[in-house]
C-alpha cells in the first residue's frame, strides 16, 4: 500500500500547483475527519494556546490547518521529484544576504510549519546544508523522504540518536544547520519555558549549540503560499547566546509564538506539544 501511495504521489509532481493544492485540500479534509486522535490533539493543542477564540472560531481553525496539512503533503511530489528548475519557481527566498557564504557556524533556526520541507530544498538547492534527520515508522515512506531530502548538493543528515557532538564537529565544518528545536522530546535534555502562557518542555539545544559551536542563530521561515512558498532569512540574533541558558530558551519560544500568531493554521498543531508535564501536572491528552 506504501509503495502505491509513494508512486502516486510520483506521479503528482506532473499536476499544475492549483490542481495538487485542490486534491491536498480535499485530502485534508479527508484527514479531519479520519483522524480522530490527531484531531483531537490539535483542538487540545488551539485551546491551551488560543483560549481567547471561540469554540466555533477554534474548530474552523482546525479544519484550516488539516487543509494545508493535506496540502503540504502532497506537495511533496513537487519537493522530492519536480525539477530544480520548477522549485525555483516555486519557493521564493527572501534574506539570503542573512546568511552568507562564510564558513562561521550558523544555526539556521526553522520551526514546524508546514512549509518546513520547502525550506529544506531551497537551502540545499543552493550550498551544502547540514540537519538531524529522524527514522520513520514505515520503512518505504522513511526511504522516499530521506531520499527527497538528499537531493541537492549531499547535505549532511545525521541521525538524532548520534548525539550533538557530530553536530557541533559539522558545524565547525562551515555548513548551516537546519535546526528544528521546537517538539517536545521529553524531558530529557529539556526545561520547562512558558509557549503560549503554558509551560512546555523546550530542548536548549539552541542555546547551548550556539555556546559550544560559537555560531550564529539566523531565524528562517517557510510558510506556504498561493503560489507556492516564501522562505524568509531574518537577520541574526544579536547577543545570543546570553550565557544564560533558559532566558535564551525563551526567547525562541517567544519568537516562534510571535511567528505562529502570525500564521496560526501552518504551524504543526498535530503534534503534542505540551505531552510532557511538570512534576505533578495533569496530562492535557
Amino acid at each position: 500500500m506504501t509503495r502505491l501511495a509513494l508512486a502516486l504521489l510520483w506521479l503528482c509532481h506532473f499536476l499544475p500547483l492549483p490542481l495538487l493544492r485542490a486534491l491536498g485540500a480535499a485530502f485534508g479534509y479527508l484527514l479531519y475527519l479520519l483522524g480522530a486522535e490527531r484531531r483531537r490533539v490539535t483542538h487540545t493543542n488551539l485551546a491551551l494556546c488560543f483560549p481567547e477564540l471561540g469554540e466555533g472560531e477554534r474548530r474552523r481553525l482546525a479544519r484550516r490547518h488539516f487543509v494545508a496539512f493535506g496540502q503540504s503533503f502532497l506537495d511533496r511530489a513537487l519537493l522530492w521529484h519536480a525539477s530544480p528548475a520548477r522549485l525555483q519557481r516555486l519557493i521564493q527566498v527572501e534574506g539570503w544576504d542573512n546568511l552568507p557564504r562564510d564558513s562561521a557556524p550558523t544555526l539556521v533556526l526553522t520551526p514546524h510549519f508546514l512549509g518546513l520541507d520547502a525550506g529544506w530544498s531551497a537551502l540545499t538547492r543552493d550550498r551544502p546544508m547540514l540537519s538531524v534527520y529522524s527514522q520513520q515508522k514505515n520503512p518505504h515512506f522513511n526511504t522516499a523522504l530521506y531520499a527527497g531530502r538528499m537531493r541537492f548538493n549531499a547535505p549532511n543528515l545525521l541521525s538524532r540518536q548520534d548525539g550533538m557532538r557530530k553536530v557541533v564537529k559539522a558545524l565547525a565544518e562551515g555548513r548551516p544547520f537546519y535546526y528544528l528545536p521546537d517538539m517536545d522530546f521529553g524531558p530529557r535534555d529539556a526545561i520547562f519555558v512558558p509557549f503560549f502562557g503554558i509551560p512546555a518542555a523546550t530542548i536548549t539545544g539552541v542555546a547551548r549549540l550556539a555556546a559550544l559551536g560559537k555560531a550564529r542563530v539566523v531565524p528562517c521561515i517557510a510558510e506556504m503560499t498561493p503560489r507556492g512558498y516564501r522562505v524568509r532569512l531574518l537577520p541574526a540574533w544579536e547577543h545570543y547566546p546570553s550565557g544564560d541558558v533558559t532566558a535564551d530558551t525563551r526567547r525562541v519560544n517567544a519568537f516562534i509564538e510571535s511567528e505562529v500568531r502570525r500564521i496560526p493554521e501552518q504551524y504543526y498543531w498535530v503534534h503534542k506539544r505540551f505531552k510532557t508535564r511538570p512534576p505533578g501536572e495533569a496530562r492535557f491528552y
